[in-house]
């Protein structure tokens, strides 16, 4: 049954391409159309011609490079840290499901990043990879691998797009609704005049005729593509997370990840605006953590609420989290805007010391939040 197995597979991988080869084999006849039958062949004014071939050639190779990159960047997968050690395997395999098969996941996540539980409030773990899910990762059944930070896999781009490529999938996105709404425009007019017999009946009218009606098409679509994942980027979710919300220990929060709008389109596209329209990466953070927004108090990190925890530091300026976040994503809650842009003020009150112990207590105004926090300050 082996060589049968692997020849299907070898099928299968083979059939996967072909959206990305019609993709590639229409960008280049539009190529040939747009660029020989429209600008050299049926433009007159030199000047027209010279404008429409470096604004399309502009376009069309931030669309190439765009899509290049978001079809050959590999997916991340969680770090050797997330995968269970041989002894935590053997274990997992001798007791049966429930409490003590729990136990022991929960063990193995005691300093781990992981705030998102199952529906049922279970660690999050991987069957088929053997590892203990990050926070916003997931299986994917076509790559058969779990996928920092899956957004979706994309039949069009024959390849997971999460975290490691969803900046070069936005701009992919951005890139070609600009391309066909360029090529729209500027073919509006030529073909309204051969529609209407206004020029003489060439072989470029199939082309340029076609054209429009193709532009036009993948405008609309791609117009409401790229609208819905502008919208998933302001509001920090992923394509999985807006059909079925993030389950953290206090139960389902469907904004747990946003921090706002400028902090969650920094999370995606980074700190410096020179590298946010480049298919380079620039995404913030290691796609295994991620700060949170919850106000409601992680029961397994008794000190402080689970979102706050980056923000808020002891006397001697130390973070205190018993999960802490990457260092590249945690300096997003570090500001004064800690939480959203409509951020709370803390405030400081009862600090005191006794027996090398040093508490004192943060107090939310507008949440209406108190938090007390003790800390050894030995």
């Amino acid at each position: 049954l082996a060589p049968s197995h692997s020849g299907a597979r070898r099928w299968r991988r083979i059939l996967y391409w072909i959206p990305v080869l019609f993709i590639g084999l229409l960008l280049g006849w539009s190529y040939y159309a747009y660029a020989g039958q429209l600008c050299v062949v049926s433009m007159e004014n030199i000047g027209e011609q010279v404008v429409c071939l470096i604004v399309y050639h502009l376009l069309f190779a931030m669309f190439v490079w765009s899509y290049w990159k978001t079809i050959f960047t590999l997916p991340m997968n969680p770090s050797k840290e997330f995968h269970l050690s041989y002894a935590e395997k053997e274990l997992l395999e001798r007791e049966p499901r429930g409490e003590t098969h729990q136990e022991i996941l929960k063990r193995a996540a005691r300093d781990l990043p992981v705030y998102t539980r199952t529906m049922s409030g279970a660690i999050r773990y991987c069957d088929r990879c053997q590892l203990i899910k990050p926070d916003r990762c997931h299986h994917c059944s076509v790559c058969d691998k779990c996928i920092l930070k899956m957004d979706h896999h994309c039949p069009w781009v024959n390849n997971c797009v999460g975290f490691s490529n969803y900046k070069f999938f936005l701009l992919f996105l951005a890139y070609s609704l600009l391309y066909c709404l360029f090529i729209a425009a500027t073919d509006l007019q030529y073909f309204i005049k051969f529609w209407t017999n206004g020029l003489p009946d060439t072989q470029a009218k199939f082309h340029i005729m076609f054209l429009f009606f193709a532009a036009a098409m993948f405008s609309v679509s791609l117009s409401s593509l790229f609208g819905y994942h502008c919208w998933l980027v302001s509001k920090n979710k992923s394509t999985l997370e807006a059909f079925r919300s993030p389950v953290f220990r206090h139960g389902t929060d469907k904004n747990g990840f946003s921090l706002g709008f400028s902090k969650n389109l920094r999370q995606v596209f980074g700190d410096e605006k020179k590298y946010w329209p480049l298919p380079v990466f620039s995404s913030l953070g290691d796609g295994c953590s991620f700060p949170t927004c919850l106000v409601n108090q992680d029961l397994e990190q008794p000190s402080t609420p689970a979102g706050l925890t980056p923000a808020i530091k002891n006397l001697e300026g130390h973070q205190f989290p018993s999960k802490p976040l990457r260092e590249s994503q945690s300096h997003l809650l570090t500001d004064s805007q800690s939480w959203t842009d409509n951020s709370t003020n803390l405030d400081k009150g009862k600090v005191g010391k006794k027996d090398n112990l040093c508490s004192f207590v943060l107090k939310d105004e507008k949440l209406n939040l108190m938090v007390h926090v003790k800390c050894d300050l030995l």
